[in-house]
């Protein structure tokens, strides 16, 4: 990376949101917050499905598996932004910036498949009611997961590999709270067009395919429960897939919104606060989504919730 004017990076710069600083105590007080709900909302839903066996069903597997990415791209860059509020640093290392982008990239990537697993999920379970145990079992379930993982790989290997292969000049201040492709390219000396190209393309597939697949599912549940003659019938089974729409809307709502978008000076603003909804608050909402819209989970928490007590009330 050293050749002629060019300077090797050793590091980079995270500006952040370069607001003031009783805004910076604001803020930490306030995504301290989201990112502990955050990691107590999503651990709690892992733990309580592993604890309860009346959640061992693919449905659940599926959730506490969405719950583990959720903990592991959120935390991908939330302590990071944290500290730098308290000790006034963004420094970053140039391998760490590198391990923090591959890292977000799988999970936020493995998210948006398993999102769409979870509605491949409904469809089975509400219009192939009767074979959904053979269609939908443990050998299918653990390869769908380890698909949504694997693709999550792929998308984030390529984007950090062609990313820092870049050459970056003298300037090292990226304008973002953490390392995300956008921000880091643009700071590069190099064409970048092939980078932008891989993006689009990358982005444009897993949104689309994913996207499709949602609908699609979606599409046949929603005319499996019209179907229906009983009102109580349309009501349950309405119930029990509510939660994943507003999920779903919420989550590829935002990601669309941070990387369709036309690069501008106004939007590398925009894409920071489309990043702190995504990123951070986001993976807060999920356990809050499917524990308060879902009467299986509710119950087995208020279970768990009376035999804990019982337990401690009695010496």
């Amino acid at each position: 990376m050293s050749q002629g004017n060019v300077t090797e990076v050793t590091d980079f710069y995270l500006l952040g949101f370069g607001v003031q600083q009783q805004t910076q105590c604001v803020l930490f007080m306030a995504f301290l917050v989201i990112y502990i709900t955050s990691m107590l909302g999503n651990t709690g839903m892992i733990v309580l499905i592993n604890a309860d066996s009346r959640l061992q069903t693919p449905m659940y597997f599926f959730l506490q598996h969405l719950a583990f990415v959720d903990i592991c791209y959120t935390s991908a860059i939330t302590p990071k932004m944290l500290k730098s509020f308290m000790v006034k640093d963004g420094s970053i290392s140039y391998t760490g910036c590198i391990i923090q982008l591959l890292v977000y990239a799988t999970f936020a990537t493995s998210d948006c498949y398993l999102l769409a697993v979870m509605a491949v999920d409904r469809y089975v379970a509400i219009c192939r009611p009767l074979h959904y145990p053979i269609i939908m079992s443990r050998q299918v379930c653990i390869q769908l997961v380890a698909l949504s993982y694997l693709m999550g790989s792929i998308n984030s290997s390529v984007h950090t590999g062609f990313t820092f292969s870049l050459s970056y000049c003298n300037s090292k201040d990226i304008n973002h709270f953490f390392c995300d492709v956008v921000p880091i390219i643009t700071l590069s000396c190099s064409d970048i067009a092939i980078n932008i190209m891989l993006l689009t393309v990358f982005v444009g597939f897993n949104l689309t395919f994913t996207v499709s697949v949602v609908i699609f599912s979606y599409i046949y549940v929603m005319a499996a429960i019209l179907k229906m003659s009983s009102t109580a019938g349309r009501k349950k089974t309405f119930s029990t897939c509510a939660s994943h729409p507003t999920a779903v809307t919420v989550f590829y709502g935002t990601l669309a919104y941070m990387y369709l978008q036309p690069h501008s000076d106004s939007s590398e603003e925009k894409m920071k606060v489309a990043s702190v909804f995504y990123g951070i608050v986001i993976p807060m909402l999920n356990p809050l989504i499917y524990s308060l819209r879902n009467k299986e989970v509710k119950e087995s928490f208020k279970a768990m919730s009376r035999k804990f007590f019982r337990l401690n009330s009695n010496p």
